[in-house]
């Protein structure tokens, strides 16, 4: 009867009847936290390269997704509207490929599960 007793007893307290479920929970939740903050850190301090019509146009971005610079080939100047189209292609590669590198960081943490502002 005692057993049952600290049953209930661990029932109306919200604990599991190991006695510390959920305090352990928190503490793994809290330490994914800490890993998923030190990744974020790590991803703003990577940069990635996006190019296209073969280097013609690249566009390097950080991790944060800011554009630290930007090459054109003055060869491609001569074709304003092939231009254009290049620099929105290398731009598109530098955002895909700076997700890429955020979802593989942060998957191994995450578990696979899509979190929005996460990667």
């Amino acid at each position: 009867m005692n057993r049952q007793f600290k049953r209930r007893q661990a029932r109306a307290s919200g604990q599991a009847e190991d006695g510390g479920g959920q305090m352990g929970q928190a503490q793994q939740l809290q330490a994914q936290l800490q890993k998923i903050q030190e990744l974020q850190a790590e991803l703003e301090t990577m940069t990635a390269e996006g190019s296209s019509g073969g280097g013609v146009v690249k566009v390097v971005m950080s991790g944060k997704q800011t554009v630290e610079s930007v090459f054109i080939d003055p060869d491609a100047v001569e074709d304003l509207e092939l231009l254009q189209d290049l620099v929105a292609a290398a731009f598109n590669d530098a955002i895909a490929k700076t997700q890429e590198i955020a979802s593989e960081k942060m998957g191994g943490i995450t578990g696979g599960l899509n979190i929005p502002g996460l990667g």
